[in-house]
């Protein structure tokens, strides 16, 4: 590999073990923050003084598994509300950790039921609102729950829906479901017996338009829509006379969020997402806050939270080569308040620049993609596709570890926000029905060639890398274009499309029609053949170059057998293949000794076959559940 000057190398550790501090909320009192860090490499909950926030210690003491990335404040401020599953399985339960430091109380059933938080309502201070699925494993029913007792009462049995909107008076104003065509329908009950349509959203518009909120009177409801538009804007919409008012849009991407004031629930800003983050005043009031941020932040802004009152605002200063840095905005100084960095070790090493480009795919599509290089590299360079999963996700600016890591090892890392990917309105999200494997793939390898063409990437070192989707888009990309690409690394993909449907979960198969019109219909012959000659699975015969496959042993998103049908047709046809399985990890790699060895085994293999630096893998194996199933000697070192 051709450097001007080698780059020191920033141990991965530096990148993914667990951060300092992460989700900082502050209570609707303003007197306490509550934010997740590790304790022993597992993220637990913590709490601080919101003038004192070294003085922090911890609320919980997991040591298995990290909790959830979902904080909650009760609005009586006492407890704070988390989710955790505890192997991997996506089984969350809810629990309620009180302030004083006592013990955690389970709210819902610990072992084999998936819940959700509903609604919190400052009306119910001392209850909230759980959807849990113990009964039906389809479909989730409504309960209250007291914070004192535990005690759960029905409130809502569904044999029939997907979701509820809820209000701050814990009525259930409106319920979901999919239609057969994969349209959103809408159903309330005016009579309080039947229930009956309150609106469909098309198909065209199910990816962009969600209701967020009743206000607290109960009278508007608002939304961020779609319909008769293609960038989504924040809607408010009277519930009685059904006329809309747009509070807020962008020319260039959807509304994203809403930030909602706490008392009213009525959106005080909203924030839309194209290269960079932009937010919009919708109350007056709030401009004066927005400029404020612009003269104080040199980065991005992401609003955590807000207290009661909504004078005291939790930010998230999000820069492309500084960790993440939380602080406290006082609106009536006007003064943000530093509170501390997401790592702070890191904020000290050399990190480089991430730089958004707009590429133009083959048929004109504008792509968003974001491009990290290393400082010292001659060009071309090395280069890894670094591929989102989802797919109806999207990639952001901002410091991304997995970047970061790469460029340091000197290969140039280009992220990809293809066809599919949200955000950029529901044209561009529509684009990809039915083209998984299809224009989805050559959107990426469009981006390669821009690469190439720019004198970026070296065209005979290129990897494809990615989890979930992205590894379906790896291994579509070593079977597709087998010469493309000198390696391919594959976590958790599918590959074989059809046996992926059939064995999604049951709380999943409610919203299937949606997946039979984005992906194919797996319901006919014709539809059958569709996604079978789209699935990596039909074509392993044709990979020619080196291929990483990695998997969790609970996932039960991307179960297991997709991994090993792969790996085990490769070996049939004699092509070369490494597997490795973490038996105690779900749809991605949590554990900290499980994402050390994962590192240390994406990077060995990525040394091998595109020329960049490594780290001594030293003592990064030990403490995982890392099995190599097959290929070991293909990866030296490992």
């Amino acid at each position: 590999m051709q450097l001007k000057e080698r780059t020191r190398l920033i141990s991965s550790k530096a990148f993914f073990d667990p951060v300092e501090r992460a989700l900082v909320a502050i209570s609707p009192c303003g007197h306490w923050i509550a934010f997740l860090a590790p304790v022993n490499g597992v993220y637990n909950l913590w709490l601080a003084s919101t003038e004192d926030p070294q003085s922090a210690r911890p609320l919980t003491n997991f040591e298995d598994r990290h909790i959830g990335f979902t904080i909650h404040w009760t609005y009586n401020s006492r407890h704070i509300l988390i989710s955790r599953d505890k192997v991997g399985d996506e089984t969350f339960c809810i629990l309620s950790v009180p302030i004083d430091g006592t013990d955690p109380r389970y709210l819902t059933p610990t072992h084999g039921v998936r819940a959700y938080l509903q609604e919190v309502s400052r009306k119910h201070p001392d209850e909230i609102l759980i959807a849990h699925n113990e009964r039906s494993a389809k479909y989730f029913d409504l309960y209250k729950v007291s914070l004192t007792t535990g005690h759960s009462q029905l409130i809502e049995q569904n044999d029939q829906f997907s979701g509820f909107v809820t209000d701050s008076d814990f009525n259930v104003r409106l319920v979901r479901r999919y239609t057969d065509d994969g349209e959103v329908e809408f159903l309330h009950r005016p009579n309080g017996k039947e229930w009956q349509r309150y609106t469909l959203i098309p198909f065209e518009d199910s990816l962009t338009t969600k209701p967020i909120e009743f206000s607290v009177d109960g009278q508007t409801l608002f939304w961020i829509d779609s319909r008769e538009r293609d960038k989504a804007a924040a809607v408010a919409e009277d519930f009685q006379t059904r006329t809309s008012t747009v509070l807020a849009e962008d020319p260039q991407a959807d509304i994203s969020d809403l930030l909602l004031h706490p008392h009213t629930h009525h959106p005080i800003a909203a924030t839309a997402t194209f290269a960079r983050s932009n937010w919009t005043a919708i109350d007056p009031q709030f401009e004066s806050v927005l400029a404020s941020f612009k003269k104080q932040f040199s980065g991005d802004i992401e609003v955590n939270s807000l207290s009661e009152d909504a004078e005291k605002l939790i930010l998230t200063h999000v820069q492309d080569s500084v960790p993440l840095e939380f602080y406290c905005y006082d609106r009536s100084a006007e003064k943000s308040t530093f509170l501390f960095s997401c790592q702070p070790e890191l904020a000290k090493r050399p990190l480089t620049s991430m730089s958004p480009m707009e590429i133009k795919a083959r048929d004109g599509l504008n792509l968003v993609c974001y491009l990290s290089q290393p400082p010292n590299a001659e060009k071309p360079c090395p280069m890894v596709l670094l591929v989102h999963g989802g797919p109806w996700w999207r990639d952001f600016w901002g410091l991304s570890p997995t970047h970061q890591w790469l460029a340091n090892r000197g290969y140039a890392v280009l992220s990809v926000n293809f066809r599919g990917s949200t955000g950029f309105g529901k044209a561009f999200v529509n684009a990809s029905n039915k083209e998984w494997g299809g224009k989805m793939q050559t959107d990426l390898l469009d981006a390669v060639d821009w690469a190439i063409e720019e004198g970026i990437a070296d065209p005979d070192r290129v990897a494809i890398m990615g989890g979930s989707y992205g590894g379906f888009a790896a291994l579509t990309g070593v079977t597709q274009t087998p010469r493309k690409f000198a390696c391919g690394i594959d976590l958790v993909g599918i590959s074989n499309l059809i046996s992926f449907l059939d064995a999604l979960p049951e709380y999943t198969k409610s919203g299937k029609s949606i997946l039979k019109t984005r992906l194919g219909d797996f319901t006919t012959e014709e539809g059958c053949a569709f996604l079978k000659e789209r699935s990596p699975l039909t074509h392993v015969e044709k990979i020619e170059k080196p291929l990483l496959i990695v998997q969790g042993g609970k996932d039960v998103r991307v179960k297991p057998p997709e991994s090993e049908q792969i790996v085990s047709a490769m070996q049939d046809h004699g092509i070369p293949v490494t597997y490795g399985l973490f038996p105690d990890e779900g749809h991605g790699i949590q554990k900290m000794h499980n994402r050390r060895a994962y590192h240390a085994m994406v990077e060995l293999f990525l040394a091998k076959h595109l020329g960049g630096q490594q780290e001594a893998v030293g003592t990064d194996l030990e403490g995982s559940s890392l099995q190599i199933l097959a290929g070991r000697d293909l990866i030296n070192g490992l």
